[in-house]
């Protein structure tokens, strides 16, 4: 299904779901897709290590947040709340019009795969970091470096390696434990 068909189902079920609420109308209308703070962080941050990159690239697939050409790698910057980050307690699930909002969010999640599986085709390595995660700078400093360079060892021992629902964190810091969606990877090379 086609992102276009896939969005007017999503109205058509929005219309079948009852009234909306005009004030979580507004409020939903404000969201914005680019530009958003946590994005904003990971662009200064790629940005005052020396990396050049590209944003929102249309012509590949999920137009990724942060594109870097000459590395073939791209990096989504991913909100907790629209992207289900899983364990997350920023993902939590509206409860007015709930089948709407679950239909929307699963939706959301394929398109996610759809992009990523599109980008591995085409010979591109993906990273997705998330909302949450961006609030440590020297964490996302570590992440972008260890992703764009290649080396496993820029980390500094920060090492979170996710297959099928299993995690390792090999320091202290703050991490959902929970998280097991193998597509979506904190900035692990997505192989």
């Amino acid at each position: 299904m086609s992102g276009a068909s896939n969005s007017l189902l999503v109205v058509a079920e929005a219309k079948a779901a009852g009234p909306i609420d005009p004030a979580r109308s507004a409020l939903m209308a404000r969201v914005r897709d680019k530009n958003t703070r946590p994005e904003l962080i990971v662009r200064q941050t790629a940005h005052a290590l020396g990396f050049r990159f590209r944003l929102h690239r249309k012509d590949l697939p999920g137009s990724p947040d942060l594109v870097f050409p000459r590395h073939r790698k791209a990096i989504f910057v991913h909100g907790c709340f629209w992207h289900r980050h899983p364990g997350c307690p920023k993902a939590s699930m509206p409860k007015t019009r709930a089948e709407f909002w679950k239909s929307k969010f699963v939706a959301n999640v394929q398109r996610d795969a759809r992009s990523i599986a599109a980008l591995k085709e085409m010979g591109w390595k993906v990273c997705a970091l998330w909302e949450c995660e961006v609030s440590d700078r020297i964490m996302v400093e570590r992440k972008v470096k260890a992703f764009v360079i290649g080396r496993r060892s820029s980390l500094f021992g920060i090492a979170r390696i996710r297959d099928q629902g299993t995690s390792e964190t090999s320091t202290g810091y703050p991490s959902h434990s929970t998280h097991s969606r193998a597509s979506v990877i904190a900035c692990s090379r997505v192989r």
